[in-house]
């Protein structure tokens, strides 16, 4: 994630501002530009600084204080870019279900950002049908306005769906134990059901198709039987010589979603460190350094090479703090080869 720049006043901007807190100016993000612009009122629009002559209005969803970015004054819709992919939404006449789906929104618009950075295509199912993606965020029995039956996180040819219950810090911790995962956020459910959409997108059928079979394996194994297999006996001992997660054994499928979301990570994370002018220059090695605003997301090799002493002084500031490690993952010569496939995908397949 970048920083941004009050172009009214020069003030250090995040994401998710809506006003600046120097000089007050009200804030909005531009998708098409990928900025966070400070705005003038004008009438009953608003003119982003980075592009006066623009007329520009917040998404409906800026109501409910759950998103910041602008659509174009005459656009015949009303949501943003990222909000068009909403196709269900909790009962927002609970405040509890407001506050969940604000943190849900947070990750979501987090993600699209992402996919946004790194040229990817981002569609609404509302634009198309067949090809474009949507998310149902939905609360399980006993919430108001509640599915009769309890909600599967998951996805289904471009449709996503999420329990609401995961914006709850403390059920999603509850979850993260009960099912011995080291790593569960709410932008980590939307990078790794978006790898099972792209996987649609970048691979079926594709002249990737074949070298993804000889990395992840046949995709054509049976899934259902495949899950209740890994549910029923786990992962095999030695997994972490090969996948990313326990989980990625599981499936073909879900090797590549895991492994398509830690792309994500790194990405967006370098990126972050970038942003701030981290280096880091171990003591103990006098004279290594590393500059993360050399991390060029277009080389794979000058990516890794960054990410992993970043992990490691991450991990160590989290223990300091007595806390777990940031990144509690192991990236093995086979995982870095899953990672070069989907660098490899993003920045070479045809979109």
């Amino acid at each position: 994630m970048k920083l941004f720049e009050c172009q009214h006043c020069g003030q250090t901007l995040y994401f998710e501002n809506t006003e600046c807190e120097r000089c007050g100016s009200a804030l909005g993000f531009l998708s098409d530009e990928m900025q966070l612009s400070a705005l003038s009122p004008d009438r009953d629009v608003f003119r982003p600084l980075t592009d006066p002559q623009r007329e520009m209005r917040y998404c409906a969803n800026a109501t409910h204080d759950a998103c910041n970015w602008l659509v174009p004054a005459d656009a015949s819709q009303p949501f943003c870019t990222a909000c068009r992919l909403n196709r269900t939404v909790p009962d927002l006449g609970n405040a509890g279900n407001v506050l969940l789906w604000r943190r849900i929104e947070m990750a979501k618009h987090r993600l699209v950002y992402g996919l946004l950075r790194l040229g990817l295509p981002v569609i609404s199912k509302f634009d198309d049908r067949e090809r474009g993606i949507a998310f149902d965020f939905l609360s399980g029995p006993g919430a108001p306005g509640a599915a009769e039956n309890p909600v599967i996180t998951g996805h289904n040819r471009g449709l996503i769906t999420l329990d609401v219950a995961e914006a709850d810090d403390a059920l999603r911790a509850r979850n993260r134990r009960d099912m011995a995962e080291p790593y569960r956020t709410l932008l980590g459910h939307f990078r790794h059901e978006t790898g099972h959409y792209y996987w649609d997108r970048l691979v079926r059928d594709t002249v990737w198709h074949g070298s993804f079979r000889e990395m992840f394996g046949d995709e054509r194994r049976d899934y259902s039987e495949a899950l209740s297999t890994y549910y029923a006996n786990g992962a095999p001992a030695d997994w972490q010589a090969s996948y990313i997660s326990a989980y990625a054994t599981a499936h073909a499928w879900e090797d590549f979603a895991e492994t398509w979301a830690h792309y994500l990570h790194i990405f967006a994370t370098l990126e972050t460190a970038g942003a701030f002018g981290l280096t880091i220059c171990p003591q103990v090695r006098e004279g290594e350094k590393t500059d993360f605003r050399g991390a060029d997301p277009h080389d794979f090799d000058r990516l890794m090479a960054a990410w992993i002493p970043l992990t490691v002084a991450v991990n160590n500031l989290n223990q300091s703090m007595g806390q777990d490690d940031l990144y509690p993952f192991v990236l093995s010569p086979t995982m870095m080869g899953k990672l070069r496939f989907v660098y490899g995908l993003i920045f070479g397949a045809s979109l």
